[in-house]
């Protein structure tokens, strides 16, 4: 089991890196006690369903944060595979993160008020923590896309699996997908619909397929809409996208955007992304 604890400065990012985490198929829990730790690795070491985790821990623990390291060795010292990554962001950073939100910090109170003796604070009692941690990303001047892509590349071993994408087939007479990001009107092509053996079948069925593709101009629009395909999903991907939903609509959603919402899908698929079809209208 993979086990993440996320640590770091209030107002660094721990948020953003745990949406990240859970995105990408680790089981999360936010604000834990760290007595609370070793227990909980136990229950889920004894699930086989959760093989990933992480658990935000920080000094909103109060006193309990304290004893971080004791409970990290113990965990280590049964045999988990514990890392632990930390968030951190400069004084300055975090200082101006707080006016703008108007959040306020776990340490205002017991410092009287003072936002920068709060933050150095609970700077002087992460700072080991830090020096010992597995994974360390510095938010300071880093974009949000940035920092997801930083995050992917540190806990995903293949980053085209990080953005689910949907290949989708709609009728435009049942109405526009307002889901889609991508979307494709194929009504130019040929409609098995007027073929009497076909109407009743799918763009699924490969006489479908085949009688949709029997045709240079099907080739053609096949071939440029890969290619451009090609090209945006890695791109969107570095911008820190999740999810991609890519759209065909025809006439009523049986044939011709069901055969290109599969041709697509296994196009990515060989390409190896992290693809599924949906037929929304296939059996209207």
């Amino acid at each position: 089991m993979q086990f993440i604890i996320v640590t770091g400065v209030s107002g660094s990012g721990k948020s953003s890196a745990m949406n990240v985490l859970e995105d990408i198929g680790y089981f999360c829990i936010d604000n834990m006690p760290p007595q609370l730790i070793p227990k909980f690795a136990e229950l889920c070491g004894d699930n086989s369903a959760i093989d990933k985790v992480a658990i935000v821990v920080d000094i909103r623990g109060g006193e309990l944060f304290l004893q971080f390291w004791e409970n990290v060795k113990e965990m280590r010292a049964n045999g988990m595979d514990v890392k632990i990554l930390f968030i951190y962001a400069d004084k300055d950073v975090i200082r101006r993160r707080y006016k703008e939100t108007r959040r306020k910090h776990p340490l205002y109170d017991i410092s009287g008020g003072d936002l920068d003796k709060a933050i150095d604070s609970e700077f002087e009692i992460l700072m080991p923590i830090r020096e010992n941690s597995d994974y360390y990303i510095d938010s300071s001047l880093t974009s949000t896309a940035k920092f997801k892509e930083n995050m992917m590349k540190m806990f995903l071993e293949n980053v085209s699996k990080s953005m689910v994408i949907s290949c989708l087939s709609f009728g435009f007479k049942y109405g526009v997908p307002d889901e889609a990001d991508l979307m494709f009107d194929v009504r130019f092509l040929p409609n098995p619909f007027y073929v009497a053996e076909l109407k009743h079948k799918t763009g699924e069925d490969s006489e479908v397929r085949d009688y949709v593709m029997d045709s240079e101009l099907s080739v053609q629009f096949r071939d440029k809409l890969f290619d451009m395909v090609d090209f945006l999903v890695p791109q969107y991907i570095s911008e820190g996208k999740s999810q991609l939903v890519i759209a065909f609509g025809c006439t009523g959603g049986r044939h011709r955007s069901v055969t290109f919402a599969e041709m697509m899908n296994d196009h990515l698929k060989e390409k190896g992304y992290n693809t599924h079809v949906l037929h929304r209208d296939s059996q209207k």
